[in-house]
């Protein structure tokens, strides 16, 4: 294992390749989790550093907003409205059902599917304390979302050139078929510059699901708890308020878009250190096929969807 001044000094030349060009988001996730699972870096620094991978990737998030119009986010959030609540409700009518099937842990299981749904281990965060669920059902679901993440940012961009997708339709196939926001921000940047607005704010538009999500679940368990949700996604209004109204934000508004995309790529080097071999280790068989085939049964009908509509 690496010493902590080691590790900082591989997190720097990460950065500094980030910066000049030379990572990509896929490498960068691929650098992170080989450090992760294979306990290269020093693991004190990496529980560390999970608050300021959160907030860097929030802030990522909000900058990107810069390089949105309003009108644009408008009208793709409403193309994509039925899509969303079509797949979502999908998503956990097929997660019910094999669950059901496999005998899987009920707690478990929502939270797969909440992941799988909207918008991955934001939506696990939000809905865990309303199902009241133990830290080992959160961490195997966490796990889950994040491996699937892993996957996704690799072969997506592969796919997508593989259908010959337009940057419209991969924008919008990314953000409903990748969990967390920051595999899809970081497969549609690999995509172009076009998708990577599309999926940023189809995805965004998606996560205010979680309101509703929370609701119906806090609900059916007459739960009181109070849900972590995201606020940041005000943030990335507010930054497309100001690019699109602001006549002066011509100027800095490429530059904040510009360093909220080289921000986002060492993010995802961040999130790919949380990835370990005790989380793997907890992966159940039977929840890990509720994740797995939902996952691609989303994929499959929301790839259908833009082929033959968008």
């Amino acid at each position: 294992m690496l010493s902590k001044t080691a590790t900082y000094i591989l997190g720097a030349l990460v950065l500094i390749g980030t910066l000049f060009g030379y990572i990509s988001p896929a490498l960068a996730l691929a650098i992170g989790m080989i450090c992760g699972i294979f306990r290269i870096a020093d693991q004190n620094l990496i529980q560390k550093s999970t608050n300021f991978q959160k907030i860097l990737l929030q802030l990522s998030v909000v900058g990107l907003g810069f390089g949105i119009h309003m009108q644009e986010a408008i009208e793709v959030g409403s193309n994509s409205f039925f899509i969303t609540l079509v797949t979502i409700v999908c998503t956990f009518i097929i997660a019910f059902a094999i669950g059901k099937v496999l005998k899987s842990e009920r707690i478990t299981t929502i939270l797969v599917a909440s992941g799988t749904a909207i918008c991955g281990g934001s939506a696990i965060a939000a809905v865990s304390p309303s199902l009241k669920a133990n830290s080992s059902q959160t961490s195997i679901s966490l796990a889950i979302v994040f491996l699937l993440n892993a996957i996704a940012l690799f072969i997506f961009p592969y796919i997508g050139k593989y259908f010959d997708l337009t940057q419209l339709q991969f924008g919008t196939w990314s953000a409903i078929a990748i969990h967390d926001t920051s595999s899809v921000v970081g497969a549609a940047e690999a995509f172009g510059n076009e998708a990577l607005n599309v999926a940023t704010t189809t995805k965004l538009v998606r996560t205010l699901w979680i309101i509703p999500l929370v609701l119906i679940i806090s609900f059916g368990s007459n739960s009181k708890e109070k849900f972590a949700f995201p606020w940041f996604i005000f943030g990335f209004i507010g930054a497309m308020l100001i690019n699109s109204y602001l006549p002066s934000a011509e100027i800095f508004s490429p530059h904040i878009v510009w360093g909220a995309r080289k921000a986002l790529i060492f993010t995802l080097f961040l999130i790919g250190l949380q990835i370990n071999i005790s989380q793997l280790k907890k992966l159940g068989f039977n929840i890990l096929i509720v994740g797995i085939f939902t996952w691609i049964v989303l994929g499959v009908v929301s790839l259908l969807y833009v082929l033959n509509y968008i």
